[in-house]
């Protein structure tokens, strides 16, 4: 009897969690699409001209936001790995060495040090201004395409602004032909002529968030590669003094 009635209670328990874990899975899904047309709702109730500028700026912003985080993920490299690489080239004398560890690394810093050392014969005035010239070179590169984020963060709340007024513009044209101030004409009116502004706003937020987060990448790379290059020029310096008498 015991164990009819454990096997009856497990089963029972069995049946209530299956239940709950239906009940929220289906909860879940409720929310999902209910989120999902409520924000379809409010896509097409801002109207299709302006809120499609929104959309198509939230679409080419996210465009180059992840071109450059890729871009700047692959120019990341271990700058102290690289960089005693080639101090123990030159170390050696091995300045052809130290060429090749530089020329086979990826990124900004392994293609400032190649400028550098492809110079290294010439003196150390020479190296330095081909390592500050070429290092502007390769911050340009890094810095690429972060003009058109910013571009994008300030054209769509402009464009929501802009949605805002041609809709008050509408809502004063129906109170001209119905000749009245309904609160109906008015609201409904408004509401369609704040929506494109929230539209705006929220694509110029997500656009903020990785345009920061791209930025603190660049100034991190700057960085390094401002480091590597005084120290490559330190290691030129060493080279010279040690064989060059």
């Amino acid at each position: 009897m015991k164990k009819y009635f454990a096997k009856t209670f497990m089963s029972l328990c069995a049946l209530g969690i299956s239940s709950v874990a239906f009940a929220q899975e289906a909860a879940g899904t409720a929310v999902e699409g209910g989120m999902y047309q409520a924000l379809k709702t409010k896509f097409i109730e801002g109207g299709a001209d302006f809120m499609s500028l929104v959309a198509i700026a939230l679409i080419f912003g996210l465009a180059f936001c992840l071109e450059r985080i890729i871009y700047l993920n692959l120019a990341e490299t271990n700058s102290s790995k690289l960089l005693k690489s080639i101090e123990d080239a030159l170390d050696k004398g091995d300045v052809e060495g130290a060429k090749a560890i530089a020329r086979d690394t990826r990124g900004p810093i392994a293609s400032i040090a190649y400028q550098g050392l492809m110079r290294i014969d010439q003196g150390i005035d020479v190296v330095e201004k081909s390592i500050v010239s070429y290092g502007g070179v390769q911050g340009g590169l890094l810095e690429k395409n972060m003009s058109w984020i910013t571009l994008f963060i300030a054209m769509a709340p402009s464009l929501g602004f802009l949605g805002t007024v041609v809709g008050m513009v509408m809502a004063f044209d129906k109170i001209e032909q119905v000749g009245d101030i309904s609160p109906t004409v008015v609201a409904g009116g408004m509401k369609v002529a704040l929506i494109t502004t929230v539209g705006g706003l929220v694509v110029a937020l997500i656009l903020q968030v990785f345009y920061n987060y791209l930025l603190s990448k660049l100034e991190a790379i700057l960085n390094q590669m401002e480091d590597a290059s005084i120290t490559l020029l330190d290691m030129v310096i060493k080279y010279n003094l040690k064989f060059k008498k």
